[in-house]
C-alpha cells in the first residue's frame, strides 16, 4: 500500500488551477493554428490570428487566457493501492482550488447559493468526479469551464425510434442556435447513452480527449467526422462572425442504455478548452 499525504494533492491542484488558466493543451494550440490556414473568411482569419496572439501573450506573461476562469471540474482516478493520509481527499482538493484561485489572482466566479448569489470569494467549491482504478497512483485532471459556453449546452431524452438522424439534428441544431454565444471556434463534447446524469457526465468528460484523437469505435469516429464537417458548414465561424471554422473538433463518448431510452447531451466548450492532467 502506497501512502500519499493530502498536502501533495492540495499543492498539485493549486498549481494545476493556475497552469490550466495560463496555457492551452498542445492539441488545442495546434488546432487553432491549423484552422488559420483552412479558414476561408478574411474576418475569420483575422479573428483566429487574434486568438493565437492572445494565446501567446497569456503564455509569455503568465496571465489568464480568458477573463472567465471558470467553475473548476476535477476528475480523480484513485489507485486501489493508495492510502491517503492527512485531510479527506475532498477537503484537500477544495483547498487546492482555493489556494490556486487566490494566490494565482484568478477571477472568483462561484456563488454559495444559486438563488441568494453571494460570492464564495475563492472559487470553491469545485465539482469533483471520482473513479477507482488499479495501481498505486492518483491521477488528477483539472478542467476549469467558463459559463459562456456552459450555458449553451443541452440534453435531450430521445426515443430509440428517433435514431441516428435525430441525434445528428439535435447536435447540429444546438450548435447552430447557440454556437455564436460560446466564443467559437468550439470543441463539441457529446454523450450518447446511459441515463440522465451519465450522458451529461460523458459529454463533459469527452472534452478532455485531444481533438486530434478520434473515437476508437469505427461507427462513432464516422459520426464525429460527419458532424464536424456539417457543423463547420453552418457558417457560424470564429466568434460567430461567419466563416468555415465553427468547431475545432467533435468528441463523442457512448455508454450502454435502457431499451426504452436514447439520451443525448451536448456540452459545448469555447476555443479555450482548458484541462491539465498530473499523476501523483
Amino acid at each position: 500500500m502506497r501512502k500519499i499525504n493530502s498536502s501533495q494533492i492540495t499543492e498539485n491542484v493549486k498549481e494545476m488551477c493556475i497552469e490550466a488558466n495560463y496555457y492551452l493543451s498542445e492539441d488545442i494550440e495546434e488546432g487553432i493554428k491549423a484552422s488559420f490556414k483552412k479558414e476561408k473568411s478574411p474576418i475569420g482569419r483575422q479573428i483566429i490570428g487574434q486568438l493565437e496572439e492572445n494565446m501567446t501573450i497569456a503564455k509569455e506573461k503568465k496571465i489568464p487566457i480568458c477573463q472567465d476562469t471558470g467553475m473548476v471540474v476535477i476528475f480523480v482516478e484513485i489507485g486501489q493501492e493508495v492510502l491517503i493520509e492527512g485531510d479527506l481527499i475532498d477537503d484537500a482538493i477544495q483547498e487546492g482550488v482555493r489556494k490556486g484561485y487566490t494566490e494565482g489572482y484568478l477571477r472568483k466566479s462561484i456563488v454559495k447559493d444559486p438563488l441568494i448569489r453571494e460570492n464564495t470569494k475563492d472559487n470553491t467549491p469545485a465539482i469533483i468526479h471520482y473513479n477507482m482504478v488499479k495501481g498505486d497512483q492518483i491521477k488528477l485532471t483539472v478542467a476549469p469551464k467558463g459559463f459562456g459556453s456552459e450555458n449553451t449546452s443541452k440534453l435531450a431524452m430521445l426515443k430509440p425510434s428517433d435514431g441516428i438522424d435525430e441525434i445528428k439534428t439535435f447536435i447540429i441544431n444546438t450548435v447552430d442556435e447557440l454556437g455564436a454565444n460560446a466564443c467559437p471556434p468550439l470543441v463539441i463534447g457529446v454523450g450518447i447513452g446511459g441515463n440522465f446524469e451519465k450522458v451529461a457526465y460523458m459529454a463533459k468528460k469527452s472534452l478532455l480527449r485531444p481533438i486530434n484523437e478520434s473515437s476508437k469505435l469505427p461507427h462513432i469516429k464516422e459520426l464525429e467526422d460527419e458532424l464536424l464537417i456539417k457543423i463547420n458548414a453552418l457558417g457560424v465561424g470564429p466568434q460567430g462572425l461567419g466563416g468555415t471554422t465553427t468547431a475545432l473538433g467533435v468528441n463523442i463518448e457512448t455508454f450502454p442504455t435502457h431499451i426504452a431510452g436514447l439520451p443525448v447531451a451536448v456540452n459545448i466548450c469555447c476555443h479555450v478548452n482548458r484541462h491539465i492532467t498530473r499523476e501523483i
